[in-house]
């Protein structure tokens, strides 16, 4: 697949191993993502998705190997991210959401997206207190910017309300766009449409590949919906007990065996 992208890499995982005790969680998996591709991660429950996920995102340290991300501005120099905090990873550019959904749900949508913008705040606590003209011209900045991507997304008439009034998929779009308030370059989402009606599933399909076309994103995600999964991906890792059993296009992992099995826990010839 990597000739078919004249983009870069942006995140290279080098043999990454998770063990916690005895059980081996991931085992050696190495994955190239480009800069602007769609990549799934799929596999059978358990089989060590997001685990892969919370290595990239800081929660866990790798037991082994590395994980190298290189965003546009690293000026092609790949930085290693294994074992740093979560929020010195998110500020480098690489922002999640996660199975179960975390809005902050007494909070309208307005300022579930704010508090995401103030990563990007640098403005220390004092000049906040006093509201200092670079902290009020750092503030506004944020809020137009908020306003300018809720607009966007179609969610601006929603600004007021309470997150946990939403219906379901929109709080699910809306832990989407708080993640892309923070700027980043590679967005991770953990099933995204989990939960989600067929007709919730196909507005999800669309929203992923929007954002990513008019935000010059690269997305990585984890999904269970495999209409979804094989509408949006333009590359696929397998993931079965830790290990990987294939990589390709969504026509070629339709059509592995290793993979059927994984899912559908029969022999190959059967």
């Amino acid at each position: 697949m990597a000739e078919k992208y004249a983009n870069p890499v942006i995140l290279k995982t080098d043999d990454i191993t998770m063990r916690f005790g005895g059980v081996v969680a991931v085992s050696h998996l190495n994955m190239e993502i480009h800069q602007g591709e769609i990549v799934a991660l799929i596999g059978p429950n358990g089989a060590g998705k997001t685990t892969v996920f919370n290595m990239i995102t800081g929660v866990y340290t790798p037991t082994e190997g590395n994980i190298y991300f290189n965003p546009e501005w690293y000026k092609g120099h790949n930085m290693i991210i294994t074992g740093k905090k979560p929020s010195d990873i998110a500020k480098l550019g690489i922002a999640r959401t996660f199975q179960n959904i975390r809005l902050f749900k007494d909070l309208s949508v307005y300022e579930n997206v704010m508090i995401a913008k103030h990563l990007r705040l640098e403005a220390d606590v004092f000049s906040a207190s006093l509201h200092l003209p670079w902290y009020n011209a750092e503030q506004r900045k944020a809020e137009e910017q908020a306003e300018k991507l809720l607009k966007e997304v179609g969610l601006w008439e929603l600004r007021d309300e309470k997150a946990s009034s939403l219906p379901y998929g929109e709080q699910r779009r809306l832990e989407i766009v708080r993640a892309m308030a923070t700027e980043p370059s590679l967005l991770i989402l953990d099933e995204p449409a989990a939960g989600m009606n067929p007709k919730e599933t196909e507005e999800m399909t669309q929203f992923i590949c929007q954002i990513r076309d008019k935000y010059n994103l690269t997305v990585f995600l984890i999904e269970h919906h495999m209409d979804l999964v094989m509408s949006v991906a333009e590359k696929i890792y397998v993931l079965d007990f830790g290990e990987e059993i294939a990589r390709g296009t969504p026509q070629e992992i339709q059509n592995n065996k290793r993979v059927i099995e994984a899912y559908l826990g029969v022999e190959e010839n059967a």
